[in-house]
């Protein structure tokens, strides 16, 4: 059986993507050198579902229901700020942006997309939706104290709104692990519908 490493996430503008870029230069220079994996700018979105390997056979019933629930939720806009780690500053692994969006239309999407994969056989996330943007990993084989070293930075760092970023559409995207980092390719974009 053929498959795929799909997820699904709404693309973010190219004027954010810069400057996340830039965001994530700032804090190269001040974390321990090598210690963390930054995602490359074209790299970063905002993920809806992680599907992981999508036997393609699937592909078909996965962009109808996905479709289905585009239509159940009205456009609406996210902003961008803060940052943060998971799992937390004091042992960081993964540094993000923090997104949100008061209306819960997100939510709804989200956990709409949750519902209707899991109905295809796609295993529910064990942790609760934390909506964010990732700008980086940090390297597995760093000290702890580098490690703590990243979670004071991160901590320290001031980050305002960095956008106010409108959404419409979300995508079913194919991801392609290369030595130079993931490469994605957009399958099917699905536009939001009224909903209201």
């Amino acid at each position: 059986m053929e498959t795929i490493r799909a997820f699904v996430a709404i693309p973010l503008p190219p004027s954010l993507l810069d400057r996340l870029s830039i965001l994530q230069r700032q804090l190269e220079k001040q974390v321990p050198p090598q210690s963390v994996r930054w995602v490359r700018g074209e790299g970063i979105h905002l993920t809806l579902k992680f599907l992981g390997d999508t036997p393609v056979e699937k592909l078909p019933f996965i962009k109808r229901a996905l479709a289905a629930e585009a239509q159940l939720v009205p456009p609406f806009s996210f902003t961008a700020a803060g940052l943060g780690c998971f799992p937390r500053s004091r042992r960081p692994r993964v540094i993000w942006v923090g997104v949100e969006e008061p209306l819960g239309r997100l939510a709804t999407l989200q956990s709409g997309i949750e519902e209707a994969m899991n109905g295809l056989g796609f295993k529910p996330e064990r942790c609760k939706f934390h909506p964010h943007l990732t700008l980086g990993r940090v390297q597995q084989r760093v000290s702890r104290r580098d490690r703590e070293r990243i979670g004071e930075v991160i901590t320290a760092a001031p980050v305002e709104v960095l956008a106010e970023v409108p959404a419409d559409r979300f995508a079913l995207i194919r991801s392609v692990l290369k030595p130079s980092g993931a490469e994605y390719t957009t399958l099917e974009e699905f536009t939001l519908g009224g909903g209201e």
